[in-house]
């Protein structure tokens, strides 16, 4: 596995580049995905320092999979008593990302195991492929790993309108479905990401549990009781699941003035109300050519039914 224990800006050169946005930095492939430069500190950080603990809670995804609401979800179901944070404080406040937050600085204390208080359960997320990580971190440790994916349409799709929102030039959607069927994205390629997972979950599924935005979206009473029991803290009472789906709806959230606000993250050149849109399924076609659709339904073809993972046309 390569290394980028030199100084970041020393060893680009020797990564491959790419432009994925013309009005963007490049994109720089290590160990077989992109990342803009701004994240690959972050990514290096994490994998050669984050040592997660047994008790911890590791939410991964492929960048707009349904990442913010799952976010507030795991929040409600570990903290039950505390599930009121979300009117005041922003999912992505309340599991903060590893590589985009907690690690983005160039030099991180390390000197502890614990960046963040070790009381509790902690919850974190990350979009580093499960591929990169090595069996000295997560891999090796007892933390649990709720991974989930959506349609690659509705994905590319919800990403294309995420980029739209920074501002600057406006990323075509023809461009946009050609660098996401070549991979050539910030985490990708998306394929290779959700296959990682995938594989873990079924050879460790007391790990890893493998979750749609479909069937998040059309069951969610169900799934919120699956993750309770796979996270240790099953449900006693039917009422407490549907007072956790009413409060993390997507509608729910979008409503609270922390979400709605224009104001920049900390960590990312966005306002928070960026990471709230529609949140249904199926858009794409509402932007998306046939032609568009048939392109990225072969690859899928390819990718995942033809390695047994029957899922996303």
């Amino acid at each position: 596995m390569e290394s980028l224990s030199t100084p970041t800006g020393c060893i680009t050169s020797s990564l491959p580049e790419e432009k994925w946005w013309e009005s963007d930095e490049p994109v720089y492939q290590f160990n077989g995905f992109w990342f803009r430069l701004s994240y690959l500190r972050g990514v290096q950080q994490v994998l050669e320092h984050f040592k997660p603990l047994a008790t911890d809670v590791i939410l991964a995804s492929f960048p707009k999979t349904g990442t913010t609401w799952l976010k507030s979800l795991l929040y409600s179901i570990i903290n039950r008593s505390s599930k009121e944070s979300l009117i005041s404080n922003h999912p992505h406040e309340l599991v903060p990302s590893l590589e985009l937050q907690l690690y983005k600085k160039p030099q991180v204390d390390t000197s502890t195991t614990e960046i963040v208080p070790s009381t509790g359960t902690r919850v974190f997320s990350t979009h580093i492929p499960y591929q990169l990580f090595t069996d000295h971190s997560i891999r090796s440790s007892e933390c649990k790993i709720v991974y989930i994916t959506r349609n690659p349409k509705d994905t590319l799709n919800s990403f294309w309108h995420f980029v739209s929102k920074s501002g600057r030039e406006t990323w075509p959607l023809e461009v946009a479905v050609d660098k996401f069927c070549d991979g050539i994205v910030p985490f990708g390629p998306y394929y290779d990401h959700v296959l990682g997972y995938r594989k873990e979950s079924l050879e460790r599924p007391q790990k890893v549990l493998f979750v749609t935005y479909e069937k998040l979206q059309t069951d969610t009473k169900t799934s919120v009781k699956k993750l309770g029991e796979f996270l240790g803290c099953p449900f006693d009472k039917e009422q407490e699941v549907e007072d956790i789906v009413k409060s993390c709806s997507i509608a729910t959230l979008k409503k609270h003035e922390v979400n709605k606000s224009s104001d920049f993250t900390r960590w990312i050149e966005l306002p928070y109300n960026s990471f709230f849109r529609q949140g249904g399924l199926g858009d794409h076609k509402n932007y998306m050519s046939a032609q568009m659709i048939k392109r990225i339904d072969a690859i899928t073809l390819e990718k995942f039914h033809e390695s047994g993972f029957v899922y996303g046309i």
